[in-house]
């Protein structure tokens, strides 16, 4: 083959020689009959469209789309499939400029390159995932660590640049791989170093050690106690909502003591904190209440022979309603485990009620760097000046964003609100994500734009079209209403 086959890709660092009818090493850019061509579509999203009384999000509208050029105060142009600006110097691929209720706006446009970048992942489960701080590992590699344990869910963070670039070649490889999959929605496995083997995809349920996780708990021990004390009163005498951070005790709580319910003589294990709460009455784990404990009656006592009675009554319950169990004390005060009378079964299944449906949610964060203010700006840092001072929106795909306070543009977006297959990668390793800058015209030519390269919407082409997310606001609403945050 001559060498006037092949040609060089400028779209990432890793510059590839690419030979006709091939594909670079990121699958996204191709030789094709000698030229240079980005293979996935560019899409441009819609307002969105309804079917009868639903709303279809994200509806895909290839099969009606001839190639037409692009029109209308109700379309936007995201940064899906654009390109990118590597080298630094060049301009955005696309400047889209609009009208919007009489207002002259500009979008632009392009696909950066993250290296500094990872995943915020909430997983709902009341079960025990592992320790603060410990390493999360994928195919063997480290791909981040456990952080907080928040109410009802387990924080982890995965990727940052430490993984993608700071270790081997094979832990940034798989690193950069995990964090595609999650943000496209896909499910990837996970190990926690001395803690669980799971397997999470955005918006679907957890799977901790083969058994998927149904809800989150609906509090802790005492919010439990405090919620339900009502429904408890005069049915049984006793109620412990076991829960590895803050067990409740019904009769030692406020709420209880506030409905008039007299001491039982009970006794717990653990470390009493205020009356009727305690830390520490199990190690954590992923049966009772988040607890290491098969059996409840381990976190208990003896009670008390000069308070509690024989016929005593005691209802030990999670926090998910998940596991439950009714004693009744003998003569000896020793707790005999009975059939749940039917009055508390209610209670029981109104605590499952209140429980959330479990899931996980992926949250992509990445810093813009120099090559994405660059391509929008000769003087980047009144882009971030004019970020901060909401004059300009930022989107991901069309989808809101969170930036951070402080300096740079550190932005933070829900991948389940952005259209799929939204990201890609290169191989130095990096992802690769949509974002958009959107501005008033007038705004962006202060910036010190790069007004030469504005053009109209009329004159872009695309070949993909798809419905905005209804919950989602619309991209190119008046922005003297975004929020700073």
């Amino acid at each position: 083959m001559a060498d006037t086959d092949v040609i060089r890709c400028d779209a990432c660092p890793v510059l590839c020689y690419i030979k006709e009818g091939r594909t670079g090493a990121c699958d996204r850019y191709g030789n094709r009959g000698g030229q240079l061509v980005r293979l996935d579509p560019h899409v441009v999203l819609d307002r969105a469209v309804s079917r009868g009384d639903s709303v279809v999000p994200f509806l895909e509208r290839s099969h009606d789309w001839n190639g037409n050029l692009v029109s209308g105060p109700d379309t936007f142009v995201t940064a899906i499939g654009a390109g990118t600006t590597y080298p630094d110097y060049k301009p955005a691929p696309f400047i889209i400029s609009s009208e919007v209720k009489g207002v002259d706006m500009v979008t632009v446009v392009t696909e950066g390159i993250f290296s500094y970048c990872g995943v915020k992942l909430k997983i709902d489960t009341n079960r025990h995932l592992g320790d603060e701080c410990k390493t999360v590992r994928a195919q063997g590699e480290a791909v981040g660590h456990v952080t907080t344990n928040e109410y009802g869910s387990q924080m982890l963070s995965l990727g940052g640049v430490r993984h993608l670039t700071g270790g081997s070649r094979h832990e940034g490889t798989v690193t950069c791989d995990i964090l595609l999959n999650l943000c496209n929605g896909n499910a990837v496995d996970l190990e926690i170093d001395q803690g669980a083997k799971i397997t999470v995809q955005a918006d679907k349920p957890p799977i901790v050690d083969g058994v998927q996780e149904e809800r989150m708990r609906v509090g802790c021990g005492s919010a439990t106690i405090g919620m339900f004390a009502k429904q408890w009163f005069s049915k049984v005498d006793e109620v412990v909502v076991v829960d590895d951070h803050i067990t409740g005790v019904l009769s030692e709580h406020q709420a209880g003591r506030l409905l008039g319910i007299p001491e039982t003589g009970i006794k717990l294990k653990g470390r009493r904190s205020t009356p009727g709460r305690y830390f520490k009455v199990a190690e954590p784990g992923t049966s009772w209440g988040g607890t290491n404990i098969q059996n409840p009656l381990s976190i208990l006592g003896e009670f008390k022979p000069n308070v509690a009675w024989p016929g005593l009554c005691l209802l030990m319950v999670s926090t998910t309603g998940e596991h439950y169990a009714y004693y009744e004390l003998d003569e000896q005060l020793r707790p005999v485990e009975k059939e749940l009378p039917g009055v508390l079964q209610l209670s029981v299944e109104r605590i499952k009620e209140n429980c959330e449906p479990a899931l996980c949610t992926v949250l992509f964060m990445g810093g813009a760097g120099g090559s994405l203010r660059a391509g929008v700006t000769e003087n980047p840092v009144k882009l971030t000046h004019s970020v901060r001072d909401a004059l300009t929106r930022v989107t991901c795909g069309g989808a809101p964003v969170y930036v951070w306070p402080g300096g740079g543009i550190t932005i933070m977006v829900d991948v389940s609100r952005m259209p799929e297959n939204a990201f890609g990668y290169v191989p130095t390793p990096a992802l690769v994500a949509p974002i958009e800058f959107t501005l008033k015209l007038a705004d962006y030519g202060k910036l010190g734009g790069y007004m030469d390269h504005v053009r109209p919407l009329q004159s872009l082409v695309s070949d993909r079209h798809v419905s905005a997310k209804a919950d989602n606001p619309w991209p190119l609403q008046d922005n003297r209403t975004v929020s700073k945050s």
